[in-house]
C-alpha cells in the first residue's frame, strides 16, 4: 500500500462528491498549459515489489486484492469506496515509477490515457478535491515517466486535463475536509501553479493558504486536530514536498510552514517506538516501512524529542523499551471521524519486536469492523461492562466521537529507579460516577513495568450517581476488565496455574505478566487490525475482569522481562536501532 491510500471510507467527508464539486469538476478552464516551466523533480517514492505485483495483474489497494491478469484497472468493479480511492489517486504510479521498465511505462501511460478518456471531462469518484490534489502530484512527479514516448495529440490531451484539475482545485480547495485532505489539495495546487506554463497566478493564494493551515492546524505542540500519528506524518512529507517544489522553482516558502515543520517534527519523534514505528492510534497505523525515517530527514530539522506530553501521548522509554500512551481528550467534533475511544491506553514495544498493542483501525475491513476497532474494548486500557469511555453518533453518514471524557489529566513523574506517568479520564463519571486513573511506571533498566489501574467515586455527586447505578442493578455492581491486547507475533501462554501469562517474543525474549488476586486472569482471542493485510489478524489479549461494589477498587498487574533475546538478534537490532536514531 502506498502512502495515502488507506484514509478512504464511507465516513471519509474529504472523499464525497457533492453536487457543485461535480459541476465545477465539468466546468473545465480557460486556461491550458502547454508544458512544463522546467523538468519536474519526483519527491513522491514507490514500491519495486508493489509495482511488479501491478504488472502481473495483481491489484492490492484499499485493503483489498483482486487478481485479474486479464483486466486493466478501470474496469475492475472496486469492492469498496477505499480501493476506488487508491485507484483514482494515482499512488500506484509511485510503484510503477519504481519499476522503471519499459513495461512499466507502457502500462501506466495506457491507465493514464484510459483514466483521461473515461474521467477526465471532470465525471467519476475521482474528483473529489483531496483526491484530485494527491492525482496532480503523481502526475506531476512523473510526468517525464509519462510522457516518454507518446504521440503530441497524447501530450496535449495530458497537458490540458492536467490543466483542468488544477482549475478545479484551485475553486473548490477550500471545502475540502481540514488536516490531511486539505493540505493534500494545497500541496496539489501549489505544485500545478509553479510547474504548468501559464498557471503562476494560482501560486499566491494557495501558498498563503497553505501558510494559514499550517498556523490553524498544527499547534504549538506540534499534533493535530485528529491526534492521529500517521496523518501527522503525512503532512509533514507534504509540506516537505511544498517547500521542495517552491525551492526548486526559487519561489518564497513561507515561514508558517518551515515553523510548523519544526513542530511536528519533534512530536513524531516522541510518538515513534523503539522499533522506528509510530504508535497506532486515532485510525492511524505504524507507517510504511522506512517512510516515518525518510520524512524526519527530509524535514532538516535538528533531532530533538518533544518534552511532556505530544499530542496528548506520553511516552516513557528506557533501555530498548518504549511505552506510548493516550493521556489526552479524544478529538472532538469533525476531527473525531476517524477518532478512538482509546483515553489511557498504551502499546509496549521491546526493541524493535511489539509486544502489547491496540487492535488499531479497522478501517478498509467495513464499517463493523471499523467501530469496533474504534471501541475502548479494542485497546489495551480498562472498560466498563463493555461501555467505551466515548460513544459514536452517526452524523451525515459519518461516525463521529461524541460523550468523550471532559476531564483527562496527566502528570509525569519519578525516582532514583523508575519514571512514570498518572493520568485519569472523567468518561465513565457521568454514567457510573466513576473515574479511572492509571499509573504506568517503567523501571530505568527497561525490564519491568508496574501498573495500577483504580476506578473510585470521588466527589458526592459521583458517589450519589454510583449509588443511583447500584440501586438501579439489584446492588449487583460494576463490572470492568482491564485488556492488554498482545502483537500476533508473541506467544502467550498461562503460567503458573494461571496465575501469569509468558509472552515470548521470535527474538526469543520472553516477558511475563503478572497481577494481584483482587482480579480473574484469562487468555482470550483478539484481532489486529493491520491496513496493509487482507484480513484482521488473530491474535489474543490478556483480560483482568473485576467486580466493583464499593466507592473504589484496584487493580495491580506487572510486566517483566524474564529472558533477554538470542544475543546476535539482540546485536543486529541495536544496530538497525542506532541506524533509526541516526
Amino acid at each position: 500500500m502506498g502512502i495515502f491510500t488507506d484514509f478512504a471510507s464511507a465516513g471519509n467527508a474529504g472523499h464525497s462528491l457533492g453536487l457543485i464539486d461535480r459541476l465545477h469538476a465539468r466546468l473545465g478552464t480557460r486556461h491550458v498549459a502547454t508544458g512544463f516551466v522546467q523538468q519536474p523533480e519526483p519527491r513522491t517514492v514507490g514500491s519495486f515489489s508493489r509495482g511488479k505485483q501491478l504488472l502481473a495483474g495483481n491489484y492490492h489497494l484499499g485493503s483489498h486484492l483482486i487478481e485479474a491478469p486479464e483486466i486493466e484497472i478501470w474496469d475492475i468493479d472496486a469492492p469498496s469506496v477505499g480501493f476506488e480511492a487508491a485507484t483514482h489517486g494515482f499512488v500506484w504510479l509511485d510503484d510503477l515509477a519504481a519499476v522503471g521498465d519499459q513495461l512499466a511505462r507502457e502500462k501506466a501511460q495506457l491507465w493514464l490515457k484510459d483514466w483521461i478518456n473515461r474521467y477526465g471531462a471532470g465525471r467519476g469518484p475521482g474528483w473529489s478535491v483531496d483526491l484530485t490534489g494527491r492525482r496532480v502530484i503523481r502526475w506531476i512527479n512523473h510526468a517525464l515517466f509519462l510522457l516518454n514516448g507518446l504521440t503530441p495529440q497524447e501530450s496535449v490531451s495530458f497537458f490540458k486535463c492536467l490543466s483542468h484539475q488544477t482549475a478545479f482545485l484551485a475553486k473548490r480547495w477550500p471545502t475540502a475536509t481540514r488536516g490531511l485532505p486539505r493540505f493534500e489539495a494545497l500541496t496539489g495546487l501549489i505544485y500545478a501553479g509553479l510547474a504548468l506554463e501559464g498557471m503562476e497566478h494560482l501560486v499566491e493564494a494557495a501558498t498563503e493558504a497553505l501558510a494559514r493551515e499550517c498556523a490553524d492546524q498544527i499547534g504549538g505542540d506540534g499534533g493535530l486536530p485528529s491526534r492521529n500519528p500517521e496523518e501527522l506524518m503525512e503532512v509533514l512529507l507534504l509540506l516537505i514536498w511544498a517547500e521542495g517544489v517552491q525551492v526548486e522553482h526559487n519561489a518564497t516558502s513561507p515561514n508558517q510552514v518551515r515553523s510548523a515543520m519544526k513542530r511536528i517534527v519533534p512530536t513524531l519523534r516522541t510518538l515513534r517506538h523503539s522499533n522506528g514505528k509510530l504508535a497506532r492510534f486515532h485510525g492511524g497505523g505504524q507507517g510504511e516501512d522506512g517512510l516515518l525515517d525518510q520524512a524526519l530527514s527530509l524535514a532538516n530539522v535538528k533531532p530533538v524529542t518533544a518534552q511532556n506530553l505530544a499530542m496528548g501521548f506520553a511516552r516513557l522509554t528506557a533501555a530498548r523499551t518504549s511505552i506510548i500512551a493516550d493521556v489526552a481528550q479524544p478529538p472532538a467534533q469533525a476531527a473525531s471521524r476517524n477518532a478512538h475511544a482509546s483515553t489511557l491506553a498504551f502499546e509496549l514495544t521491546s526493541g524493535r519486536r511489539p509486544l502489547i498493542v491496540n487492535c488499531g483501525s479497522g478501517d478498509g475491513f467495513g464499517r463493523d469492523w471499523q467501530r469496533a476497532g474504534r471501541a475502548t474494548p479494542s485497546h489495551s486500557t480498562l472498560s466498563i461492562d463493555g461501555v467505551s469511555s466515548a460513544q459514536m453518533v452517526e452524523q451525515d453518514g459519518v461516525d463521529l466521537l461524541v460523550r468523550a471524557p471532559r476531564q483527562v489529566t496527566s502528570q509525569f513523574i519519578g525516582d532514583n529507579t523508575t519514571t512514570a506517568v498518572i493520568a485519569s479520564h472523567s468518561g465513565y463519571v457521568k454514567q457510573f460516577g466513576l473515574t479511572h486513573t492509571r499509573k504506568l511506571s517503567l523501571a530505568f533498566d527497561g525490564k519491568t513495568l508496574s501498573g495500577e489501574d483504580t476506578l473510585a467515586a470521588i466527589s458526592d455527586p459521583d458517589r450519589i450517581r454510583f449509588e443511583k447505578h447500584m440501586d438501579a442493578t439489584a446492588l449487583a455492581g460494576v463490572g470492568y476488565s482491564l485488556r492488554f491486547h498482545i502483537h500476533p507475533e508473541a506467544q502467550a501462554e498461562l503460567d503458573m496455574g494461571g496465575h501469569a501469562v509468558s509472552l515470548q517474543l521470535p527474538s526469543g525474549e520472553i516477558w511475563v505478566f503478572r497481577f494481584d488476586q483482587s482480579s480473574k486472569l484469562s487468555l482470550e482471542p483478539s484481532v489486529y487490525l493491520e491496513k496493509t493485510r487482507l484480513k484482521p489478524r488473530a491474535t489474543q489479549q490478556i483480560v483482568l475482569s473485576a467486580h466493583m461494589m464499593e466507592y473504589a477498587s484496584q487493580v495491580s498487574w506487572s510486566l517483566t522481562k524474564a529472558r533477554d533475546p538470542d544475543p546476535d538478534q539482540a546485536q543486529l537490532e541495536e544496530v538497525l536501532q542506532l541506524a533509526l536514531d541516526k
